[in-house]
């Protein structure tokens, strides 16, 4: 990034990070110096979401191979599209963070969410906004799977931003006319021209598509970058998660309707009660994180830190349970996508 005033910005924007100690640029190294330095080629710069998860480089890669493959690549959908998908996933998500980004990377392309007015742009909007629901009606539109791909990612990132972030992208008390002149600037730099597709998957191993990305089948990039985060994001739950946790995360997702839970966090302790104490605060606050994160508290992951399993206290674990606890609701989702419905 050019400008030195925006680039301090984003600098002090990762101090926001919460509950781990981030890999700052400048000091990254091995894979999560490649995924910096991608970052910075194509999207302007290392941004929070992906500086949050350099604790653990390989869920950074996957996180970032997400991003870049269904976002900032484009194909038959135009990038003012796909900001617009992500702006609607991210507000039927309610992840402020996220909306007041993608809704300025959306304006920065030509196109203001909150007055769009082009009957198919609406009717994508209305898809992705309710893209978190099952038995939705399919998208008539020949770029599908890119527009499935930005929802189902934005599904896993919505979550794990409303662990990790505040509600602003921006400090405290920064004044509206400077807050959206920053904004628009930082948009600017986001929407820049569109990379080339596939350079993300070599950070990468190969891995077979799981069924519930079948939607993506007829689009190879989308479909190995989707293959390959959710076998890496996988893996580290394994590493990380006890099998019976991982099971009984599985099996509220099983029975979840895609309505949001609450309001009050009492649906949490409920099922948290079937599980044997050592267990519950790992429990907890997976399935808040995966079915409400915002619900998450600071409470909620100190007592995983204090758990009985010592590896529970790393900023990797942590990230490993919340990816994967991400990762697990927005597969379910993903498993709601129709088949993909041509426009003609």
């Amino acid at each position: 990034m050019n400008n030195a005033f925006l680039a301090k910005g984003v600098r002090r924007s990762l101090n926001s990070i919460r509950y781990v100690t981030p890999v700052m640029p400048g000091s990254a190294s091995g894979l999560v110096a490649k995924v910096y330095a991608q970052a910075e080629r194509d999207f302007g710069f290392p941004a929070a979401p992906t500086v949050m998860h350099s604790p653990a480089p390989e869920l950074t890669a996957a996180h970032w191979a997400m991003l870049r493959e269904t976002l900032l690549v484009t194909g038959s959908a135009s990038r003012s599209e796909k900001e617009v998908v992500a702006a609607a996933v991210s507000a039927g998500n309610t992840c402020p963070y996220c909306v007041a980004v993608h809704s300025a990377a959306a304006r920065a392309t030509g196109t203001d969410p909150d007055s769009i007015t082009d009957p198919g742009l609406k009717s994508i909007a209305d898809w992705a906004r309710s893209s978190g629901q099952p038995r939705q009606s399919p998208l008539a539109s020949d770029s599908y799977a890119e527009l499935a791909g930005v929802a189902v990612n934005f599904q896993y990132l919505n979550r794990m931003v409303s662990v990790f972030l505040p509600d602003s992208p921006l400090p405290p008390l920064t004044p509206k006319p400077i807050g959206a002149w920053v904004m628009d600037q930082l948009a600017s730099a986001m929407t820049s021209p569109s990379p080339a597709p596939g350079a993300s998957l070599e950070l990468l191993p190969d891995a077979p598509l799981p069924a519930e990305f079948a939607w993506a089948s007829g689009a190879p990039d989308i479909a190995s970058t989707f293959a390959r985060a959710a076998a890496v994001i996988d893996e580290a739950g394994q590493k990380s998660i006890q099998p019976r946790v991982r099971e009984f995360v599985l099996g509220v997702l099983d029975g979840w309707n895609g309505q949001p839970p609450g309001p009050s966090r009492a649906w949490a302790d409920a099922e948290v009660a079937k599980l044997a104490n050592p267990d519950r605060a790992a429990g907890r606050l997976a399935i808040l994180t995966a079915l409400a994160p915002y619900q998450v508290t600071k409470a909620d992951v100190t007592a995983l830190r204090r758990s009985p399993d010592s590896a529970s206290g790393t900023d990797e674990a942590l990230l490993a349970l919340t990816a994967w606890a991400s990762m697990a609701a927005a597969r379910k989702i993903s498993s709601w996508l129709p088949q993909p419905a041509t426009s003609g």
